[in-house]
């Protein structure tokens, strides 16, 4: 497995595993704790492993956290889906970068999206399971969403929608979520 920086968003990394493939199909290691410690991240952080299937169309997104924010693993681990992720930290030298990416079942690349970072994607596939390890216990009282379709972000969105949750289709503009991921 290699760690590769993500030029676009500063303290961003892709994790490529090296999968051994066979005529039985294919085995790979999806988390290498040495590897994450190369490159300044402590493996140990981590305390929740979630995952979602979606069909699609469907996008789930964009989402951040306000406090301390929150450090993601994500991985598609069946199926491909589109990746965005926006750079909101202040303070960052890639401040309101975006950054896009195929994740794919196939591949089972790891995305690594520092705190402070807005993340969502789309799935392309007829059905995408997408796998997050995440570094802070999930408390839906900091759940900051932005619209999927703020013209700000612009985000080149593959596919037409066809479903999301009422939270990300009600979700306000950039602007307008900032403010509330400060208060």
């Amino acid at each position: 497995m290699k760690a590769i920086e993500v030029p676009e968003i500063d303290g961003a990394f892709l994790f490529e595993p090296t999968p051994y493939a066979d005529e039985r199909g294919f085995f790979c290691r999806t988390f290498d704790a040495d590897v994450i410690r190369s490159v300044g991240l402590d493996p140990d952080a981590f305390v929740q492993d979630s995952v979602s299937r979606s069909v699609r169309g469907v996008v789930r997104g964009l989402h951040l956290r306000s406090g301390a924010g929150e450090a993601k693993l994500v991985r598609c681990s069946s199926g491909k889906i589109f990746d965005v992720v926006v750079d909101l930290r202040p303070d960052s030298p890639t401040h309101r970068n975006r950054a896009f990416f195929e994740l794919s079942g196939d591949t089972q690349v790891t995305l690594y999206i520092p705190a402070g970072c807005a993340h969502g994607f789309q799935a392309l596939t007829e059905t995408a399971d997408t796998s997050y390890r995440i570094d802070r216990p999930h408390d839906p009282t900091e759940d900051v969403t932005i619209a999927f379709d703020d013209p700000e972000l612009a985000v080149p969105w593959p596919l037409p929608p066809v479903s999301m949750s009422q939270r990300d289709r009600e979700a306000p503009s950039l602007a307008v979520a900032l403010k509330q991921k400060e208060s």
